[in-house]
């Protein structure tokens, strides 16, 4: 399986063989759909909080006596039915996160990835690399290779200006080698991977 190579300018200037074992096998949507649903739900702030009828403040008497008044039987005006009472079973601060494996992780990267080759929305640039942080310069730059809806910019490491370069359009996400995710990817339009980004990616999933 190969792919073409591009400059900045988008200008084909080789070919580049893609690994079969990464780019070339049958996704599993099923696995892809556990992976996405964990890093939602790893996302998750998780700060919700309301206050049950212990923590509202007031009702600390009986409103009125039990019977004999011909109204329903109160113990608390904090109680749920009130105004400004209680929630009842009121959600708290927690922690949404829970872990998979990493054979299941690797195995949803390996398909997203093969389904963009499939889908021919894989670009790989020689070099990306920018003189300063020019977002009109990076708008051209994704012009010109095809990718100025909702691209993934994929880059062998950390680059400042290639992320600030990037930052202000719309859509448009960078990441780095090591650290880039599968709903990223998912999510992308077109991935647009560095030549030693795509590297470092086969050497990690090979």
């Amino acid at each position: 399986m190969k792919t073409n190579v591009y400059d900045m300018t988008g200008k084909q200037v080789g070919e580049v063989e893609l690994s079969e074992a990464i780019f070339g096998i049958e996704p599993n949507q099923s696995v892809v759909h556990d992976v996405v649903k964990n890093h939602l739900a790893n996302c998750r702030q998780g700060t919700q909080s309301a206050l049950t009828r212990a923590e509202v403040s007031g009702g600390g008497i009986k409103p009125w006596r039990q019977k004999g008044t011909g109204r329903a039987r109160q113990g608390s005006i904090r109680a749920p039915q009130w105004y400004h009472g209680g929630i009842v079973f009121a959600p708290k601060p927690r922690s949404y996160s829970y872990t998979l494996n990493k054979k299941v992780k690797r195995l949803a990267m390996k398909s997203v990835l093969s389904a963009k080759a499939a889908s021919e929305d894989i670009i790989v640039i020689d070099s990306i690399k920018m003189e300063a942080p020019k977002t009109k310069a990076f708008a051209a730059f994704l012009k010109a290779i095809g990718a100025e809806k909702k691209p993934l910019i994929v880059t062998a490491e950390a680059d400042e200006l290639v992320v600030k370069s990037a930052r202000n359009i719309p859509g448009c996400l960078v990441a780095f080698a090591g650290v880039m995710n599968v709903y990223d990817i998912l999510n992308a339009k077109k991935f647009v991977v560095e030549q030693a980004a795509l590297a470092k990616i086969e050497e990690v999933l090979a």
